[in-house]
């Protein structure tokens, strides 16, 4: 995934850098040895100037491989459509080598980091929810939902189901991608959380 953060020039090169860093020593090391002198000499910036903008080797390495700063709701014309299309987004984001290879020392790290679930809900899950309430309010302005379903739930479900495929029962993904076998289910339960409307 891309990752432009909004500054400087100079802050967005270091981004660019540091994706790249990451992303390459994942896959040449994985993520144990993927450490922040590692990433900051593969990079060509100081440490400290990693630790400015990442508090942690986990929210660094979750921020590069993951996380997709420059999210755009998309815009089909239908609630089904916008479902298809966020999970190909999420899809996107979970699936390469190496985020496989992340994932589990990225997962524990983030576990027993002092207060990881406040800087992970500062940093990336307001953005990510924002970007579901917008597909969902567009929904209820086109007449398909009648109100807005818990936003954690909806998260949940789509975000949930996309990560256990890929990561948890690890099965093949469809020559169509998991938007199509898992959006006409996950649409329906949307549906119902949202009292959709009935012409």
């Amino acid at each position: 995934m891309t990752h432009n953060r909004r500054g400087r020039p100079r802050e967005q090169g270091i981004d660019v850098a540091v994706q790249a860093a990451v992303n390459e020593l994942l896959e040449e090391v994985g993520y144990q040895r993927c450490t922040v002198d590692a990433i900051a000499a593969r990079a060509g910036v100081g440490k400290a100037a990693l630790y400015r903008r990442w508090k942690s080797k986990a929210e660094l390495v979750f921020a590069a491989v993951v996380h997709d700063d420059d999210l755009t709701a998309p815009d089909t014309g239908t609630l089904r459509g916008d479902v298809a299309g966020v999970l190909a987004d999420i899809q996107s984001a979970l699936d390469g080598p190496q985020v496989r290879n992340a994932l589990p020392g990225l997962l524990a790290d983030l576990r027993t980091e002092d207060a990881p679930t406040a800087r992970l809900g500062e940093l990336f899950l307001v953005r990510e929810r924002a970007y579901l309430v917008e597909v969902l309010d567009r929904a209820i302005a086109r007449g398909e939902l009648a109100r807005r379903p818990e936003i954690p739930a909806v998260h949940a479900m789509l975000l949930g189901s996309v990560f256990a495929w890929l990561h948890l029962l690890r099965e093949a993904v469809p020559p169509g991608g998991l938007a199509e076998a898992l959006a006409p289910g996950l649409y329906g339960a949307i549906l119902e959380l949202g009292g959709a409307v009935r012409g």
